[in-house]
């Protein structure tokens, strides 16, 4: 485990601090059109029992035959956790009754995983970051669904979901605050969507954790751990962390103790309750499945995987700060989501000076754009303004045509009604005033009409910024605020 990992925020309790320990299963659903182990389709709704093949409602007879793509969207994944990939790896049977399960087993790996250990850094406040390990990634197949309220006395059976393909990813418990495990599923569900192979969409469960939580005395022995199930937001799962170890801290000093169970997060109280007590995996007589031979992989094949990933998030965010000067902090936001990395990059290639206006498109998409898509709820992929459109307001701005006030008239123009930004400066005469006997005219009105505040800027140079507001308001914000600058320097002689 990193040394950063471990600096998580302490809880204080009545008998001292306390630290939390978290690791996480998170399961994400693979990218693919058909099932894990049959052709029936994977998109999300249709009618209950619509997308359910013979195999994956277990009649008799009925064998599993792999996707290969979803193997190979497992290994995509484990490339880009930086893991190790298993040229061998083995499905087993994991033994449970459950209504939802038509076969009365889940169809996963136990012993060898597809994936092996990995690891994925996160970056927190204060510019920190923490290496967050990751224990494996395996495949299996997902349960159904039970549909509780379409009749009084009866539970309905909706089998779509059975049988998609699920990577499991375990954590090592590493993971030391509820911020910490709040930037890990950011993170991850970050690199899954940049590699294509899960959507990440958590409203629809294509993503969701299972949190395990302990207790213990500042490196002491690692604590008994309750298992909080299937939680679907980012932030509930920051909740549910607070109020679980809060909740151990308060029984232990109390003199009781923790039993191993499955808890579920109540969002609406903001609380965590008893769901059942934990097996353990002996429990679930797991054993090679019969049906399935073991995946073997050539080193050519991951090789060839490898080659052709894309740039993930801390590249990019790497390329951003060293090749266009970028700040930390700037390059992680535009790279935290796909989306708005390519909204960014399709901005810089309308630019022609990408060294000169690299940090200035930065600003603006992040603060102008992403501020005003916030503020109207709107995402990234539906923006009134276009990168092309942005990219020649900050071609504007960079070559001295426009002013960043006028910039900003223009955008407001671009937002609401449309159109491209060169012709609406030139049809409406938003130019940027460079002629300095245009610029001096005004400079020298203002001088003569205020001779004292001329005596106070003589006096007090930094008072010279009054005169730089007025000759600014009286151009319409047209006038180049450096001409204005160096004219009042020279005027006032300060």
């Amino acid at each position: 485990m990193s040394a950063s990992a471990r600096q998580g925020k302490l809880i204080k309790g009545q008998t001292g601090d306390w630290e939390v320990v978290i690791g996480m299963e998170v399961h994400a659903q693979v990218t693919s059109k058909s099932k894990l182990f049959s052709g029936a389709p994977t998109e999300f709704g249709g009618e209950p029992n619509s997308h359910v093949s013979l195999v994956d409602a277990a009649m008799p007879g009925m064998l599993p035959v792999i996707n290969e793509e979803c193997v190979r969207q497992a290994v995509r994944t484990g490339l880009g956790l930086n893991a190790e990939i298993n040229l061998r790896s083995v499905f087993d049977r994991k033994n449970y009754f459950y209504p939802d399960s038509p076969q009365g087993y889940q169809i996963s790996q136990y012993k060898s995983p597809i994936v092996g250990e990995g690891e994925v850094v996160v970056e927190l406040d204060g510019g920190k970051t923490a290496t967050i390990g990751i224990e494996r990634l395996h495949l299996e197949q997902d349960a159904g669904k039970l549909l509780h309220d379409q009749s009084p006395s009866m539970t309905f059976v909706d089998l779509n979901r059975c049988g998609v393909a699920l990577m499991e990813i375990v954590s090592k418990p590493d993971i030391r605050d509820s911020e910490q495990a709040k930037a890990y599923v950011s993170k991850l569900r970050s690199i899954l969507r940049y590699l294509g192979t899960c959507d990440g969409d958590m409203e629809k469960g294509s993503l969701r954790a299972d949190v395990n939580v302990s207790v213990r005395k500042p490196g002491g022995p690692l604590g008994t751990r309750c298992e909080i199930k299937n939680m679907n937001s980012i932030n509930f799962i920051g909740q549910a962390i607070e109020y679980e170890a809060r909740r151990q801290i308060e029984i232990i000093e109390e003199g009781g103790a923790i039993d191993q169970e499955t808890r579920l997060f109540d969002p609406n109280k903001g609380e965590t309750r008893s769901m059942r007590s934990k097996e353990e995996a002996h429990d679930y007589r797991y054993f090679p499945d019969p049906d399935l031979l073991p995946l073997e992989f050539t080193p050519a094949y991951v090789d060839g995987l490898k080659a052709e990933l894309p740039e993930l998030p801390d590249q990019k965010k790497a390329r951003f700060i060293e090749s266009l000067g970028l700040s930390p902090y700037d390059a992680g936001v535009l790279v935290a989501e796909r989306e708005s990395a390519e909204f960014y990059e399709t901005v810089l290639e309308g630019i022609a000076d990408k060294t000169r206006d690299g940090k200035l498109a930065a600003n603006w998409v992040i603060n102008e754009l992403f501020g005003r898509l916030n503020k109207e709820g709107h995402g990234i992929g539906d923006s009134p303004v276009s990168a092309a459109q942005l990219a020649a307001i900050v071609g504007l701005i960079g070559e001295g045509t426009i002013s960043g006030k006028i910039a900003k008239e223009l955008f407001e123009i671009v937002w609401t009604e449309g159109g491209d930004p060169r012709e609406l400066v030139e049809s409406r005469g938003m130019k940027q005033v460079t002629d300095l006997g245009a610029i001096e005219k005004v400079v020298d009105e203002i001088i003569a009409a205020n001779p004292d505040k001329v005596a106070q800027a003589k006096a007090k140079p930094q008072l010279a910024g009054w005169f730089v507001g007025q000759v600014m308001k009286q151009s319409g914000g047209k006038a180049n605020p450096q001409a204005v600058n160096d004219l009042l320097k020279t005027k006032l002689g300060i």
